[in-house]
């Protein structure tokens, strides 16, 4: 195994250590807001420095990979891929702490109703988040394409909980802002599950060379 080899075995080990810090901060801040937990609301949100520093390291190295080593092919695309991986980590990180933050107001008040549809569309965005990067580390396979099937389900659910809370806020004008806060919540559960989105397609780049946002082909058409 050559020094470039295990530079980016280093990198790739980095990426999943930022990928299960973000899965953690998405569980925990879910976790915060079922439970009405405002200590580990507050936990996520002082952990996101944490984050944010690792964001900037694999960046850095990246960087520094690609100046140094002038990596080609594959290890190239391997490189770009990591950097933007990164960036929609890092996104998901601040959308866990908007929950958080989100939760310790929803604390302060009586609870509206439980907690149905986002439960569900966080153990999707969730499973979204850990299967794209394993494939990222594992190279190519189905994932990718599963995980960007996967976001019509979080839409779905968006809408459903959007419905749900109009119709309260119908009968009741009195529990809007409650309302609104929680439909704030679905949205940003429902961009976690796109930055995975987003992820899947440039795994998807990363394997095949092929550029797919903005493009609605065929999981056939992707793998010929």
């Amino acid at each position: 195994m050559t020094i470039f080899d295990d530079e980016l075995k280093e990198l790739r080990e980095r990426i999943l250590k930022l990928g299960s810090m973000v899965e953690d901060a998405i569980r925990d801040s879910v976790k915060a807001l079922i439970e009405r937990d405002s200590e580990l609301a507050q936990e996520v949100i002082k952990r996101d420095h944490l984050i944010n520093a690792l964001d900037v390291k694999i960046d850095e190295e990246c960087v520094r990979l690609i100046a140094l080593r002038q990596p080609m092919a594959r290890d190239l695309r391997f490189i770009t891929t990591a950097m933007k991986i990164t960036t929609d980590l890092e996104r998901m990180g601040d959308l866990a702490v908007n929950i958080a933050e989100r939760t310790l107001e929803l604390n302060e008040q009586p609870q509206l109703k439980p907690f149905v549809n986002i439960p569900k569309m966080a153990e999707i965005s969730q499973s979204m988040v850990k299967d794209v990067l394993d494939a990222y580390v594992t190279g190519c396979s189905r994932l990718p394409y599963e995980v960007i099937k996967r976001d019509d389900e979080v839409d779905d659910l968006t809408v459903k909980n959007f419905e749900e809370l109009l119709s309260l806020m119908i009968q009741d004008p009195k529990i809007i802002t409650l309302a609104v806060k929680r439909t704030y919540i679905a949205k940003y559960l429902e961009r976690i599950a796109d930055h995975a989105t987003n992820i899947a397609e440039m795994v998807i780049y990363m394997c095949k060379g092929k550029i797919i946002r903005h493009m609605t082909p065929s999981e056939d058409s992707l793998k010929s």
